[in-house]
């Protein structure tokens, strides 16, 4: 048996014979394995922040980030959230893991707050549900359960535009994404006969994502009598309606006026899968808590649907986070708390609905401009579609300091008294 001493020899007499011209290709093996990896694209909207974040004018704004900002462009916590906290915190509960499908009472909450309290189908036990990672997350999760159990179709069909994470969260999910007509350009409204027509033309049985309420990037709603006709087509040619509410409340300031079409198209007979977000309507962004649900036809198929979610989130993320779902559930449950929430949500959507209106004031009767910028107070949300151009939408940058991404959405959150008038003379300026 060889010595240590021996064996250390050997081993440097085996290195020993490793030539000079081996020693770089395995030291470069490593570097290699990855070369064929290229620089993706940076995020639009990110990188819009950045910009913004380099600049030292003192005028600069940033219209870009989808967050709500108080009137002096600070982010908001609300009271009710902080309420809520407090509570939780003196409770002094464990943090143990949640189920797969998350906290209970948060799901049961996030189903009637969406639904509708006296909802038929929701006291029947028809609505299967889970606690999701914020809206993305639960995109994600319907993405992939109609990917492996929707029987009639693969791919969806979103409108033209839409939020810009929605096509590669399908596609990741294992559908192919296909359009249909929704803006016009030219009114800067809602291209109603156009959505109509492709609709109408879709194979049968196809899987349309709508937007419940503050369409993104748009901010074009469907009018009441738009969503009955809407449903009309849709039910015609049996499409699975998957609906993205993440602005519940945030909208018009109403959660049942917000939650119209939702609750329309389940009291129609749809099949209709939902995903919710609590970022934006109670502030909790950085918390990432959403919920997924989808109407089943009985308790029993509800009971399967829940048990093939599980399956298909337990090697995905396991279980989601805790803590957000605990401040919305006392938010939602508690009635004083619930209350307060209800007086804030209309609040902050209020403020927008007054930017909008000083906005467009300042444009027209301040600065005397010629455009027809009716669309800002017609349209609704946190977004705005301007109807400007990528080379106006570049001047307000270089010469106003003011960031926005390249299609001429703005954040109306990111307005404040302090500025818009600032922003109206800007907008004037690059496009008289």
């Amino acid at each position: 048996m060889l010595s240590a001493l021996s064996r250390t020899a050997v081993r440097q007499s085996a290195w020993s014979r490793v030539t000079r011209a081996q020693l770089p290709r395995m030291a470069s093996a490593p570097s290699s394995t990855w070369a064929q990896v290229q620089q993706g694209p940076p995020d639009a909207i990110l990188g819009v922040t950045e910009a913004f974040k380099a600049d030292q004018d003192p005028r600069k704004m940033n219209l870009g980030v989808g967050a709500y900002r108080d009137d002096q462009g600070k982010p908001y916590v609300l009271s009710c959230v902080r309420k809520a906290e407090h509570r939780i915190l003196g409770n002094l509960l464990d943090k143990e893991y949640l189920g797969i499908t998350g906290l209970p009472t948060f799901v049961q909450q996030a189903a009637k707050l969406a639904y509708g309290e006296n909802c038929p189908v929701l006291a029947a036990g028809r609505i299967a549900a889970t606690q999701s990672i914020s809206g993305t997350g639960a995109l994600r999760i319907g993405g992939e359960f109609l990917a492996r159990f929707y029987p009639h179709a693969k791919k969806i069909y979103l409108p033209t535009p839409s939020w810009g994470n929605h096509t590669p969260i399908f596609r990741d999910s294992g559908l192919e994404v296909g359009q249909y007509r929704y803006f016009d350009k030219t009114t800067n409204g809602l291209d109603l006969a156009g959505m109509l027509e492709d609709l109408g033309q879709l194979p049968p049985k196809s899987i349309v994502l709508l937007h419940a309420c503050a369409h993104n990037p748009t901010g074009v709603d469907p009018t009441p009598a738009d969503w009955q006709r809407i449903s009309e087509v849709l039910r015609d040619r049996e499409h699975f309606c998957f609906f993205d509410m993440a602005y519940q409340g945030f909208a018009s300031g109403d959660i049942n006026r917000d939650a119209q079409a939702v609750r329309q198209f389940v009291a129609a007979g749809h099949p209709v899968a939902l995903a919710q977000s609590f970022a934006k309507n109670i502030g909790l962004y950085g918390e990432r808590v959403g919920a997924f649900s989808i109407v089943t036809q009985d308790p029993k198929q509800k009971a399967a649907v829940e048990s093939q979610l599980k399956i298909l989130i337990r090697p995905m993320y396991s279980n989601p986070p805790m803590n957000g779902a605990r401040l919305v559930n006392e938010v939602l449950s508690d009635p004083e708390l619930h209350r307060e929430w209800l007086t804030e949500v209309k609040g902050m959507a209020d403020r927008i609905i007054t930017m909008r209106t000083r906005l467009h004031d300042h444009l027209v009767n301040d600065f005397g401009s010629k455009r027809n910028w009716d669309h800002i107070t017609n349209q609704i949300g946190m977004f705005c579609f301007t109807g400007l151009t990528p080379a106006e939408v570049a001047r307000l940058t270089a010469d106003f300091h003011v960031y926005l991404t390249k299609d001429g959405r703005i954040s109306m959150a990111g307005i404040s008294s302090n500025n818009v008038k600032y922003l109206a003379e800007a907008m004037y300026e690059v496009t008289k």
